[in-house]
């Protein structure tokens, strides 16, 4: 089963992140698939699962923003099966202002998923930037982490990632005609310093 847009307007006239969420939407809305879709408007980002009144798993995406579109749908693909039937996936998230350790946490459990955000903005012909999401100590995202990002892309394009993240990289890259988006050498790590 396909899931057709949810607009009258065409292709052309959504817009980048309506386009984003058009794409996984075909992947991965149909029932008897993964059952989930994602959706913009949020003021923040987060994942629902099925329940409470909404038949299908909602990752709720910030306003319409094409980076929090890809960013959301990266946790999804990297939360396994378990995960996936949590409210925000379980995990834990301290807000802006952490401690040296609480950011070094943040950034060890940031690095798949940014990693394939990297990747799918890629496929969406868009740029990408490493995000520390930690605006109060005024740094950005330490070297340490925009090198294990720039490693572990090297790794999705030389193992692949899993089945969801390489089949979704691979249909943003159809929909925005670009080239495949797991060829590592267009990667460089310089881009992220």
């Amino acid at each position: 089963m396909s899931v057709q847009l949810n607009t009258s307007r065409g292709w052309n006239q959504l817009t980048t992140a309506d386009r984003i969420a058009a794409v996984f939407d075909r992947c991965f809305a149909a029932p008897d698939c993964f059952n989930t879709r994602l959706c913009g408007g949020a003021a923040e980002p987060f994942y629902r699962p099925a329940g409470a009144g909404c038949s299908y798993h909602r990752i709720e995406f910030t306003r319409d923003y094409p980076a929090s579109a890809r960013h959301e749908a990266a946790h999804w693909c990297v939360a396994g099966a378990r995960r996936r039937q949590l409210p925000d996936y379980g995990y834990w998230y301290q807000p802006d202002g952490r401690s040296g350790e609480q950011q070094a946490l943040f950034e060890q459990v940031e690095v798949k998923p940014q990693a394939l955000e990297w990747i799918f903005a890629r496929a969406c012909g868009a740029g990408f930037r490493a995000s520390a999401d930690n605006l109060a100590s005024g740094l950005g995202p330490s070297r340490s982490f925009r090198q294990a990002l720039w490693h572990q892309v090297q790794s999705y394009c030389r193992q692949g990632g899993n089945g969801r993240a390489e089949q979704f990289a691979y249909a943003l890259a159809r929909a925005f005609h670009r080239p495949d988006p797991l060829q590592g050498g267009q990667y460089r790590l310089t881009e992220l310093l």
